[in-house]
């Protein structure tokens, strides 16, 4: 359960019910609906959401939870263990190599692209009655609810989204009149999905290595090259770099392509599903490697600028993926609660233990980080595209950072609610072997650690000085808070200054470039812990928030022996009133946000 809901709203009789089976195993979250027990979702939905989108989007986000919790819950559990299955030739011996998918995976498809169409709310109106698209906090809170079920759909839905995107702002007016129209359908049948594919053997990280040729031939654009890894690998238009003949190396020669997967006269194109990979996780999505031979595809674009457009792509994907990661480390914390709440151990239930409620606040203060985190760069993100110039640098800086730091989390998080559960969660029927497991790509996709902390250093803040418009966005934020003790708000503004100051310095000297993981992790724990301790001042949001963001600060922007015990009194008393079942008002946290560490 998420540690900041009202516990009672968890039906303990069920609980004791499913937990009568040999051994007395504690219940997972099967069954729950993942919005109604959400608070700090409802709550912060309230700070980051117009009033009246909050009011006309409230029952989908019910809906949705109570999806995710059940029947999405359901078919992400057999489509994790029926993956795809690549059929390279038909019956003829053709090339017509298809994909085969589980009836539970295709379940889902109809739920993501036909019912919620989240491929097109972001450009379309009509998705959920909605008479425009919808805002980015909403598209990013329901991809948050659906990824608490299942991930690994996530990927073809978010690189739809994320290809309409490009199409619409690059593309020529031709092929935007015959693309878009098929891959804004909400109809399952007629819709193109899309996707993206990057990776090559020769480049993973260096783009610039990339081999695939474009040549220009009876007027046509066609693709040689073999591409490496390209989830969801069978979707009906990919985006694309390759060289074009003559162009030169490195990025500067590199240019967009879409490519189709079948042609006009509805031909396969000329490229090849050469096998699927045998995943780690996310394995109810196809990822493979594709050999292009002589494909037909579009340039979009201006041939020179391809990387700089295909980044906006991989920018709005480094979002979602922090998005996803919150998801994750959500579903963990719930479920790590539900079984503290219930399993009992030498006479009484595990979470009573103060060693288990100190494992518990490790896992669920970087939920709550991540939460704030993607709520807020959601909300910069729809002032960036009303136009905001301050909005579109803070969104540099805090895309990023929430990919770097929240995927990070994801993993330790993962395998700490594992342990709650015990050897019970190690086994695949229990969701949270499948969480450990899916964790481990958001580390991956979409640039590694060491190339989104690089971006943050010596992009976002050494070339960009994005950070000082991050600076001025939380000092207003503190400014803000004026119900919060001024003493801990002068704690966190002191802790800004020294981290911008670490970050630029990092930035400025090429020796310095190995601690520049750290300077990013400074900028996210600084930046999410005066979220929290804004969003506690609210009067509509429950003010535990403000004792996870002191959570942070002793525990990750201040110097600890390692050696020397660390557990105050205000600790033990914030833990207590952490995992307590009543909303919480900021007179009564105010104590313990001074009280002596």
């Amino acid at each position: 359960m998420n540690v900041l809901q009202s516990q009672g709203s968890f039906d303990e009789t069920k609980a004791r019910d499913l937990g009568r089976g040999p051994g007395y195993l504690a219940p997972d979250c099967a069954g729950e609906n993942f919005y109604a027990i959400d608070r700090g979702l409802r709550d912060l939905l309230q700070l980051y959401l117009e009033p009246d989108d909050f009011r006309r989007l409230g029952p989908h986000f019910d809906r949705l939870g109570a999806l995710a919790g059940g029947r999405l819950d359901e078919l992400a559990r057999v489509a994790d263990k029926h993956p795809p299955l690549l059929n390279a030739r038909d019956r003829f011996g053709r090339d017509e190599d298809w994909i085969d998918y589980h009836s539970s995976y295709r379940e889902m498809e109809k739920i993501a692209f036909g019912d919620f169409q989240f491929h097109a709310m972001s450009h379309r109106a009509g998705t959920l009655g909605m008479d425009r698209p919808l805002p980015a906090v909403a598209k990013y809170a329901l991809q948050y609810l659906f990824v608490q079920a299942e991930f690994g759909l996530m990927c073809p839905i978010s690189v739809t989204d994320t290809s309409i995107h490009l199409i619409r702002k690059f593309a020529s007016t031709e092929l935007k009149e015959y693309l878009l129209p098929k891959m804004l359908s909400g109809d399952i049948a007629t819709l193109w999905k899309g996707t993206q594919f990057i990776t090559e053997r020769a480049g993973g990280s260096d783009i610039g290595a990339i081999e695939t040729v474009a040549r220009r031939e009876d007027g046509a654009w066609r693709l040689y090259g073999d591409k490496w890894f390209c989830s969801h690998a069978d979707a009906d238009v990919a985006l694309l770099l390759a060289r074009p003949d003559g162009a030169p190396e490195g990025t500067k020669g590199l240019a967009l392509f879409a490519l189709p997967r079948r042609l006009r006269d509805n031909r396969r194109n000329a490229y090849r599903i050469v096998r699927l990979k045998d995943k780690l996780g996310t394995r109810s999505m196809a990822s493979g490697e594709i050999k292009l031979e002589g494909a037909v595809a579009y340039l979009v674009g201006e041939a020179d600028r391809g990387l700089k457009q295909m980044m906006e792509q991989v920018n709005l994907s480094r979002l979602s993926h922090g998005v996803r990661a919150a998801a994750m480390m959500r579903r963990c914390v719930n479920e790590a609660m539900a079984c503290a709440r219930t399993r009992k151990a030498f006479g009484k239930t595990i979470i009573e233990y103060p060693l288990l409620r100190r494992q518990l606040l490790k896992i669920a203060a970087p939920t709550e980080q991540s939460l704030s985190m993607f709520l807020f760069t959601a909300g910069a993100m729809d002032r960036a595209n009303a136009g905001s110039r301050e909005a579109e640098s803070l969104l540099r800086i805090l895309t990023p950072l929430l990919k770097f730091r929240a995927c990070r989390d994801n993993i330790p998080v993962a395998t700490g609610a594992m342990e709650v559960r015990g050897g019970n969660g190690y086994i695949e029927e229990w969701v949270q072997a499948r969480l450990v497991r899916d964790a481990h790509i958001g580390v991956i996709w979409e640039g590694t650690s060491n190339i989104n902390a690089l971006d943050i250093v010596t992009r976002a803040v050494g070339k960009s000085r994005a950070h000082r418009m991050l600076e001025a966005a939380l000092a207003k934020l503190l400014d803000e808070a004026a119900s919060i003790p001024a003493s801990f708000r002068g704690r966190l503004r002191a802790t800004l200054d020294r981290t911008l100051a670490f970050a630029e310095r990092v930035a400025a000297e090429p020796a310095l470039e190995e601690t520049a993981r750290l300077a990013a992790s400074g900028l996210y724990h600084i930046t999410s812990s005066i979220l929290m301790t804004w969003e506690a001042s609210r009067p509509v949001t429950d003010a535990r928030r403000a004792l996870y963001a002191r959570f942070v600060l002793e525990h990750r922007l201040s110097a600890q022996d390692p050696l020397e015990p660390r557990v105050s009194d205000w600790e033990r008393e914030a833990a207590e009133i952490i995992f307590s079942e009543r909303k919480t008002e900021v007179p009564e946290i105010a104590r313990l946000l001074e009280a002596k560490a």
